[in-house]
This record gives C-alpha cells, sequence and structure tokens, in this order.
C-alpha cells in the first residue's frame, strides 16, 4: 500500500486545483470539473483570480456564454459549464429513495414526515418549479407559486417571512431538476428558465454520480468515501452504488484514503507547493470535506471555518498559514489578514500582490492592506 504524508498531499491538491496558475483559460481547465461555488462575495470570481495566469475582470463569470449558474451540489449555488449542464443533471439525481432523503439534509425530517418517498416528493416539486418558471423572477415569487402548486405538507411555515412556502432545501435539489437556472450577479436570488430546458429525467445513473464522486477524489484525494458523500451531501452508505473501480488504497499519515489509479504518478511527485494565494470564502481548496488534514491544529481549524461568516484563507507554499477579510468602502477595498505564524517579507510582499489582484478582479481601483 502506498504511504504519503499529509504534507505531500497537501503539494498535490495545489496542484490539482490549479493554484500554480498552469492554465491559460480557467473555465476550460479542471476547476469547473465539479463547478465553482458562489455567494454574493464574489467567492466564485475569487477563485478564479487565484488560479488565472491572467487578470480576471469582474463581469468575467456573469458575461461568460460557456458557464451557468445553478443550485446543484448540496443545494449550493455553483458555476458550471454550460455544455456539461445534462451531465450535471443526470449526476444529481438520487440513487434512490434513501439517498434522495439523505440530500435533504437538514430538513431530512421534515420531507420524512410527508409519508411521501423522498424521490417522489422531490420531483413532484421539481415538476411545479418547471411550470411556473417561464421567465426571470424572483426566488420568493417563485417560492409563492410553486407552494401553491404543492401538497401542504411540502411546505412550512416561515417566520422571517411570515408566510408559508416550499421547504427551502427541497426547492433548491428541485430548481435544475425542473430546467431552471440562477441569474448572475441579482440579489435578491432570481430564477430563469433554461434556454434549453429539454425533457425531465428522474432514472438514476450510478456511472455519471460515480463520475462526480471521481472528480472529488482527483481534485482532494486521497480521500475516504465519507469525505466524497459530504461534497456530494448525501449520506456514505448511499455512495456504495456509485464508488469508482480504478481506485487504490493510500495512507496519508496512516489515514486510510483512497486515489484514482491514474492520479498516483502525480501524488508520488508532486511540484513544490511554492505559492502564496489568497483564497475566498467557499474555495474550492478549502471545501475539502477532510478538514484535519486541510488544517489539523483544532484552534487554526475554527478560524478559518466559522459556523457563520468563514473568513478567506491564506495559503503559503501548501500550508493554510492565516485568514482574511475585507471591508468596502466606496472605491477603496480594505484587507485586514491575520497570520498565524511570523511570515517571511517575500510572503507578505507576494500575499499584498494577491489582494490587488482580488480588489481589481471585484472592481475597486484602490485597496488597502492591515496585518493583524
Amino acid at each position: 500500500m502506498l504511504e504519503v504524508s499529509r504534507k505531500q498531499a497537501m503539494a498535490y491538491r495545489v496542484a490539482r486545483h490549479g493554484l500554480h496558475r498552469d492554465f491559460a483559460d480557467p473555465v476550460a481547465s479542471p476547476l469547473f470539473d465539479l463547478g465553482l461555488q458562489d455567494s454574493m462575495r464574489d467567492t466564485a470570481l475569487l477563485a478564479l483570480s487565484a488560479r488565472s495566469s491572467s487578470p480576471v475582470e469582474p463581469t468575467s463569470l456573469v458575461d461568460d456564454p460557456h458557464v451557468v449558474l445553478v443550485w446543484s451540489h448540496r443545494g449550493a449555488p455553483h458555476f458550471h459549464r454550460r455544455a456539461a449542464l445534462r451531465e450535471l443533471v443526470t449526476s444529481l439525481i438520487p440513487l434512490d429513495d434513501a439517498d434522495a432523503l439523505a440530500r435533504m439534509l437538514w430538513q431530512k425530517k421534515e420531507i420524512g414526515a410527508t409519508g411521501v418517498p423522498a424521490s417522489e416528493v422531490l420531483f413532484t416539486a421539481a415538476r411545479a418549479i418547471r411550470k411556473v418558471v417561464t421567465q426571470p423572477m424572483s426566488k420568493g415569487a417563485v417560492s409563492a407559486a410553486a407552494t401553491r402548486e404543492l401538497p401542504p405538507e411540502y411546505s412550512r411555515w416561515c417566520r422571517p417571512c411570515n408566510t408559508t412556502h416550499i421547504q427551502e432545501q427541497l426547492m433548491r435539489l428541485a430548481t435544475l431538476h425542473g430546467g431552471v437556472r440562477l441569474e448572475a450577479d441579482q440579489s435578491p436570488a432570481t430564477l430563469a428558465p433554461l434556454e434549453d430546458r429539454g425533457r425531465m429525467r428522474t432514472s438514476p445513473d450510478a456511472a455519471a454520480v460515480s463520475r462526480v464522486v471521481r472528480g472529488y477524489l482527483v481534485a482532494n484525494g486521497p480521500a475516504t468515501q465519507g469525505d466524497a458523500a459530504g461534497f456530494v451531501g448525501t449520506a456514505k452508505t448511499a455512495l456504495s452504488a456509485a464508488w469508482p473501480d480504478d481506485l487504490v488504497e493510500v495512507k496519508v499519515d496512516g489515514r486510510r484514503a483512497f486515489l484514482p489509479a491514474d492520479q498516483v504518478a502525480a501524488l508520488e511527485n508532486p511540484p513544490t507547493p511554492s505559492v502564496v494565494r489568497l483564497l475566498p470564502p467557499l474555495d474550492p481548496f478549502t471545501q475539502a470535506r477532510d478538514k484535519a488534514v486541510l488544517v489539523p491544529d483544532k484552534a487554526r481549524a475554527k478560524e478559518v471555518w466559522k459556523i457563520l461568516g468563514s473568513p478567506g484563507a491564506l495559503l503559503v507554499d501548501g500550508e493554510l498559514m492565516g485568514v482574511w477579510r475585507t471591508r468596502g468602502s466606496g472605491k477603496r477595498l480594505a484587507f485586514t489578514v491575520t497570520a498565524f505564524d511570523p511570515l517571511r517579507a517575500a510572503d507578505r510582499a507576494a500575499a499584498e500582490e494577491e489582494a490587488s489582484r482580488a480588489a481589481a478582479a471585484r472592481g475597486y481601483a484602490d485597496l488597502s492592506v492591515t496585518w493583524a
């Protein structure tokens, strides 16, 4: 059995995530194989900037006809290649009712209480959303219209909204199956019909799910079945039928994990991760589920992954060495960077250059960097 150190695994991941900036066109790079998660803090744009060999424009993702924003993995908004959308939709079809219920995450109890198989609940909601979204509509308007089309047990009373509407996670999981996307760079969230909806598909495809799992292991391996399930947003047991068959077992500092066989050579001899990057919250690199591998120190891990409002992460030579936040005021973006350990002057200068790239990507003409 192959055994590698955690440091070696981290170097492999830095390379696989494109953080050496080897790709002139990040949209065509493996970065988009699993999609790029987004939030209103421009997280997808900043993740793109951290990997692009050239400056990234503020509208790079919004204006790019090759990508589309949808609710996908775990019901979270991701930019995906438009050409790969059909394959993506197929991969998001639950393998069975247990898988469908597991994907409801924090709302499993409510969906289970309907007494209806979770797959049936999912596709009933998808048909309702498909019916009501015929033009761009706010999320609230879609929710209200879909709720009227659905059995009452699919909905709940929402105190903040002071109304009854479809369960949130159910809506997020059902929307893409209903042929509906998100409008990029819109607040509040706006939904619109996909340009080429096609016929709604409901038949499970274990091979399609397996390709997502394999993609996760390529980018974030060596990793476990539980790690991959966490990314997909389902239970570990639900992935048994979709677990790839071309994997090799690898021990990372004694931890049993797996990697696609064709990635072993890259793991054995990864390039030196001598890069400094400011990774935004929700960056694909920090979205790996084995947080103890990324940041073994528990106190530091709590700083990187906050329950609410996680900061960005400072990557230095293959290690997450600090966190950073921003505050915008007019045309100026202020960065506050907190390093866990003292850094070399060259690393601080490189981090400040990364801040300059990030500010430009977000459309700020000026910036300041404060080291806390």
